[in-house]
Order: structure tokens, then sequence, then C-alpha cells
């Protein structure tokens, strides 16, 4: 394993702050009460190769972003790039790539047979929408729409929005590929809500850290040992414990 003298700090020292949530395969708790998953993993061994450790912080999404901007937060995996969040925040190479999918109740999916988003304006769908979160370049086109902003209900919390489809609030919203498909299949619902063809975004994950909070070569050096990981197998490695495909070094995604 290749190893990054990048910090003079031992581990004791130098404790960065990462945000998690209850989101497998990224982040959860194991039956034995620890904390694992593919983001967990990473930015543990990301920080272990700079001399540091994480300390890691419960927060909901959106509030994760304000922490980020204010310098509360160090860094928030899971993130996609945006002109907004650049502001505030550096981000990392690619660290995931697992597409954003529209998930529907199986109830309407033959009702509201659609080829992309756009074919819901004028139509009473009910699409949730958890706030903070960046669904793709269709969906914020989408957003400007009177229209369109009208079937939008927000959420914080996913688990929650996908109950709400089962008690016919919601007709579908738009979820990470693996995590949604995992969320439906542990609450019980796989037979309720189908995963629907309509993809709104396949960009990769990175991890964004807070400007406020971190320095450029911090930055720089989080990056270096990524891409250690990547070189020495070990980013493949800690995907392949969580997510059953064959993996892509290059794509860091499913072949």
């Amino acid at each position: 394993m290749v190893c990054l003298i990048a910090a003079t700090a031992t581990a004791a020292e130098c404790t960065k702050s990462v945000r998690w949530s209850d989101d497998a395969p990224y982040a959860f708790r194991g039956p034995d009460g620890e904390l694992k998953g593919l983001h967990v993993d990473t930015v543990r061994a990301a920080l272990r190769r700079l001399g540091c450790q994480p300390q890691f912080v419960e927060r909901p999404w959106a509030r994760a972003l304000v922490e980020l901007e204010e310098g509360h937060l160090d860094i928030l995996p899971g993130a996609l790039r945006r002109p907004e969040r650049e502001v505030y925040a550096m981000f990392s190479r690619p660290v995931n790539r697992s597409p954003n999918v529209l998930f529907m109740r199986k109830a309407v999916a033959d009702k509201y047979k659609i080829t992309k988003l756009a074919d819901l304006l004028g139509t009473p769908f009910r699409m949730g929408a958890q706030m903070g979160v960046a669904y793709g370049p269709s969906f914020e086109a989408l957003q400007k729409d009177p229209r369109f902003a009208a079937l939008l209900t927000p959420f914080t919390a996913r688990r929650g929005a996908w109950q709400m489809m089962d008690m016919d609030r919601l007709d579908g919203l738009i979820a990470d590929e693996t995590t949604g498909l995992l969320e439906i299949q542990s609450l019980g619902l796989s037979q309720a809500i189908v995963k629907t063809p309509i993809v709104t975004t396949s960009e990769p994950g990175m991890f964004a850290l807070s400007k406020k909070a971190l320095t450029p070569q911090f930055a720089a050096d989080f990056d270096r040992a990524l891409d250690a990981m990547v070189k020495d197998g070990e980013l493949r490695q800690i995907r392949e414990r969580y997510v059953p495909c064959p993996v892509s070094a290059d794509q860091i995604g499913c072949k």
C-alpha cells in the first residue's frame, strides 16, 4: 500500500469532521453498531494516509451544506460539483458513479408512461424532492418552470419519502440507483415501488471540502491519497464490499 506523508500531525492531532447519514451502502451502522459503508471506509482510508482520522457527525443533507459553507463541517461525502457550491467548497477527484434515477409507485407507473422528466408537465404527478440535493441538469432546468415546481413536495429524509409513496401521498422521487433499490428492499416496498428508465444524471460523486475549514494544500493532499487508493486497488476493494457488481477502477462504478 502506498503511504503518503502529507502531514506531520498524528491522527490524534489531525481530526476532520465528516458528515454521515443513514444511507446504505454509503453510510450505515452494522449489526455491531459500527459505522461503515462506501463513503465511510473511503474517507477513513484517505485520511489515514494523511495521518488524520475522521470525526463522523450525523446531519441532514441541507444542514450539512450550510455547515460546510460556514466552516463548521470539514468534509461532505457524495456531493455533486455545482457552481454555487464551488463558492464555498473544494471538490475531490470522483470516487463513485451511480446514476440518479426516477422511482415511481407501481400503481401509477403505467399511467405515467414518460421518457423524460419534462413529460410530467401538465400532469398531477406528485414528486418528492430532498432539500438541498442536486438531481442533475434536466431537473434543475425544470425547477425554473412554475408548472414543474408545483409538482414538488420537499422532504428531508428519504426513508420517510418512500413511506409517503407507500401511503399514496407521493407518486415518485429521484434517488441514487443503488441506494434506492437497497432502501425500498429494506422497507419491504420492492413490490410497491419500481425503478423507471428515467436517468437524471450519471455524474460522479465527490468529496466536498470546506474552503473555510481546510486549506487548498490539504485538498490537494486528500486528492493524492484518493489517487493512490485507485492505483493500488484499495478503492476498488472498498467499493466491492458494498456494491454487488464488477467494478471499473477507471469509472469508479459498475462495469
